[in-house]
């Protein structure tokens, strides 16, 4: 894909007061916003209800060759979970007061039906950028059945970042993403194209590993690639036509279970889970790690008894209750010294 010239505006030239879209309660609990907002698909900036947007505005004016099918406006509650994301997919860019050289494509997750932008997005923003992480949060077309409409984001957000990085002082580019995320992060860190879109490492938090019958969450195969009886009923089709629908999921439930996607040239990983999810089981992460191994691949993953799914970044700076308050300040040294490892 080319960009076409990118079309910037200042973001008060395209703010309103009160967007249809939002609910008068939905602002994250801090006041940390991204320096830049980049659509992916429009000419030229828009107005969106989304209450997290940059001092400035770009418009890359990409092509997009398939289409989610999803329309309206996007739906924005209270605690940020936005919805109905199509052609205003875009990204929030957060540049540190002082760079250290890396930085970290986020695709917060939310069971391929909503992004938890919160939670998963500005939030793991803050965190980055005091430690000096140049980040970048994609707010990615939700699939709707197309499977490679998540991806293709992610990949697109690689794309003009690795574009700028020597402008940003970005030397490595990663990859983060969490429970549906996470599926999306280690599609971006086992589906890569090319040099350009492969990550340099990444980082999965409760992920979304498998669709095949390792126990999952079925919701998020379901979204991505719709319904075993779509795939599987015969009425309506031609003996060929069921046939051809047979083999293409059992490709798509093959790629996207996407430990077996892993080689000896996929990025190094950091992996954290807790052994009572029961919305993710922990048996993803370990599949996946076991996979890395298997293929001599730098992993460290770190598994917690209780915390269940969804702790994301929302620590009790935010919120008046933490599950995962016990063990949050051990995952986030743990994080910080691994990403510190990266970039020596």
């Amino acid at each position: 894909m080319k960009i076409k010239k990118e079309v910037i505006v200042a973001a008060a030239a395209a703010m309103i007061l009160c967007p249809s879209g939002i609910e008068a309660g939905a602002q994250p609990k801090t006041r940390f916003r991204p320096d830049k907002t980049v659509f992916l698909y429009q000419d030229s900036p828009v107005v969106i209800s989304d209450p997290v947007q940059g001092k400035e505005k770009a418009a890359l004016g990409l092509e997009m060759p398939e289409d989610n099918g999803l329309t309206g406006e996007e739906d924005i509650p209270e605690n940020g979970n936005i919805g109905n994301i199509s052609a205003n997919a875009r990204f929030d860019l957060y540049f540190p007061k002082k760079p250290n050289g890396q930085m970290v494509i986020v695709c917060p997750g939310g069971g391929y039906t909503i992004v938890s932008s919160y939670n998963e997005g500005v939030y793991v923003a803050e965190w980055m950028a005091a430690r000096g992480i140049t980040v970048a949060v994609v707010k990615y077309r939700l699939p709707a059945g197309h499977w490679e409409v998540p991806l293709t984001d992610v990949q697109n957000t690689f794309r003009y970042c690795r574009a700028h990085a020597a402008e940003w002082g970005v030397k490595q580019i990663g990859v983060m993403g969490f429970s549906a995320g996470g599926h999306l992060a280690a599609s971006a860190t086992t589906l890569y194209t090319d040099d350009v879109t492969r990550p340099d490492f990444s980082i999965l938090i409760y992920p979304v590993i498998a669709f095949d019958q390792t126990p999952s969450h079925k919701g998020s195969r379901y979204h991505l690639i719709g319904s075993d009886e779509m795939w599987t009923a015969s009425e309506g089709k031609t003996e060929e036509q069921r046939q051809a629908d047979l083999e293409l999921h059992e490709e798509l439930v093959t790629r996207y279970t996407l430990s077996n996607n892993v080689t000896p040239e996929t990025p190094p990983v950091f992996l954290a889970h807790c052994s009572d999810d029961t919305t993710v089981p922990v048996i993803n992460s370990i599949i996946f790690y076991n996979r890395l191994i298997d293929n001599g691949v730098s992993a460290e993953m770190h598994i917690w008894p209780e915390g269940g799914h969804g702790w994301g970044f929302t620590s009790l700076k935010y919120s008046d209750w933490d599950n995962f308050d016990y063990a949050r300040s051990e995952f986030e040294a743990s994080l910080e010294r691994w990403l510190e490892s990266q970039n020596d």
